[in-house]
């Protein structure tokens, strides 16, 4: 009778060390799909992105009325160079406490705090509810405002 108990104690606990292993299987694959898709997701953005500033009569279809299509292009490349920096960060390619200098190195360029000051907001409502783009979102806004603006020059 012991042996029948023993046996039947060590059968389950094979079967739930299987069931174990195979949820946390199950887990990694899931994450491991949301990661390709937030990564085709990216990629069609940054494709259409690239559309949009070197086709000059799509990009003027879609110019906000109140700017310069010109303008418009460079704000176009800094988004660009702004998903490509949020990708890398959600597919976990920035190391932790590193998104600071990435920000600033993005933010030291006036076509992206042009971009910010411009779209900034957006981006922040977009973020909502995500707190991995909060954070970056929260990250490039104090990086933009912490940017010494230009002094007009003394005349």
């Amino acid at each position: 009778m012991k042996l029948t108990i023993t046996v039947l104690a060590a059968g389950a606990g094979v079967s739930l060390t299987t069931a174990v292993v195979g949820a946390a299987r199950l887990r990694q694959d899931a994450r491991h799909q949301a990661e390709r898709n937030e990564a085709v997701v990216a990629r069609n953005q940054l494709d259409w992105l690239a559309q949009m500033s070197t086709n000059p009569g799509l990009v003027k279809l879609w110019t906000p009325e109140d700017m310069d299509v010109e303008e418009y292009i460079q704000l176009l490349k800094a988004n660009q160079l702004i998903c490509t920096l949020s990708l890398r960060d959600r597919l976990g390619f920035v190391r932790d406490g590193y998104m600071p200098f990435f920000a600033s190195m993005v933010m030291s360029r006036d076509a992206c705090r042009r971009y910010w000051h411009r779209f900034g907001d957006l981006r922040a409502r977009e973020a909502e509810g995500d707190e991995r783009a909060e954070h970056f979102t929260r990250v490039l806004d104090q990086a933009a405002k912490n940017h010494p603006q230009p002094q007009p020059a003394a005349a």
